[in-house]
């Protein structure tokens, strides 16, 4: 169990990376933990697109909001994932919502891409997050259908820099017993 939490606790969000490729073989761990991550009736509702072409990363950088401290990392890192993910697949049965927030879309592409960042972090790669951006902009960039939405971007790559760990919220605060 300290491994897990080794990696639990050491991951960071990236946002300065060298200039390197990442190995096929490191690419594809990373790929199978997004392949085995937990869904809605196993739905497996993501789909992600690597982006390695500049031109693309760039178009794509530009659907960024002004300030977004990612701005750099979608260019800079070596591979850029776009998480996408079909809708009104997570949470449906035959084509009815079954739960009281609609579709379970976001809830399951969080947990794919939560694989993804801690497998890569296992191998030694950094990613962030990125959420702030003109997300039907960056979806004509790469061509997303209809049915499904472009969530978030993930740039990967080896970091240049790591930050420290902000403060966490001690255990006590955030839980309750038998009410809230």
């Amino acid at each position: 169990m300290a491994e897990l939490f080794d990696v639990i606790k050491g991951r960071r969000s990236v946002r300065k990376y060298e200039d390197r490729e990442i190995p096929a073989e490191i690419l594809q761990q990373v790929l199978e933990a997004v392949q085995w991550a937990q869904s809605w009736a196993n739905t497996q509702c993501w789909e992600l697109v690597l982006i390695r072409d500049a031109e693309t990363k760039q178009k794509l950088q530009e659907t960024l909001s002004k300030g977004n401290p990612s701005t750099k990392a979608v260019v800079e890192a070596p591979i850029l994932v776009a998480v996408c993910g079909k809708r009104e697949s997570s949470g449906y049965y035959k084509g009815q919502v079954t739960t009281k927030f609609g579709d379970w879309m976001l809830f399951d592409l969080g947990i794919a891409t939560q694989n993804l960042c801690l497998a890569a972090h296992n191998a030694g790669l950094g990613s962030v997050v990125v959420g702030l951006f003109d997300h039907d902009a960056a979806g004509r960039v790469i061509a997303v259908p209809d049915g499904f939405e472009l969530v978030a971007l993930v740039p990967l790559g080896y970091p240049a820099k790591i930050s420290a760990a902000p403060k966490r919220r001690e255990i006590a605060e955030f839980t309750h017993q038998g009410k809230f």
